[in-house]
């Protein structure tokens, strides 16, 4: 009789055991969320540096590029172009212009701004400039400028 007393206590207590509850408590929660949103914060803010970082490179890039196609022009006409729009269409004063030498895309930076252009240049023939991140003369940083001569 004893085994059948221990069996059924044992049977009864069962039930209270498995309606104990389980799981994160709100106060939980809301830590872990606002544990993600520091972290998200962080990564996000960095990512977004070193994308504005890659834009600045592929602007100096671009210099050089833009520089090559002007050089193209001038070998095929004998003369810098009077503003960078010459290299997308043809200026009147183009004998043996062979272009379209640049899509119109290609005379603004990563930013959007246009590169700047200066015929007869101050460091040659023609210099071309990359205002940087802010699209102002000057700077600091990503809003450097940059110019083909450099």
């Amino acid at each position: 009789m004893k085994n059948y007393t221990f069996a059924k206590t044992a049977l009864r207590a069962a039930p209270v055991q498995r309606m104990r509850m389980t799981g994160f408590t709100l106060i939980e929660m809301v830590m872990v969320i606002a544990l993600i949103g520091i972290v998200m914060g962080i990564v996000g803010n960095y990512a977004f540096q070193r994308f504005n970082q890659g834009k600045y490179n592929a602007g100096k890039a671009a210099v050089h590029s833009l520089e090559m196609k002007v050089q193209a022009y001038i070998l095929d006409n004998g003369g810098a172009p009077q503003s960078l729009n010459d290299l997308t269409t043809r200026p009147g004063s183009a004998a043996n212009w062979n272009g379209p030498y640049a899509k119109p895309g290609d005379l603004n930076d990563p930013f959007g701004h246009p590169f700047q252009y200066k015929a007869p240049g101050d460091h040659g023939d023609f210099d071309v400039i990359f205002l940087g991140k802010d699209g102002k003369a000057g700077g600091d940083g990503m809003d450097k400028d940059y110019g083909n001569w450099e």
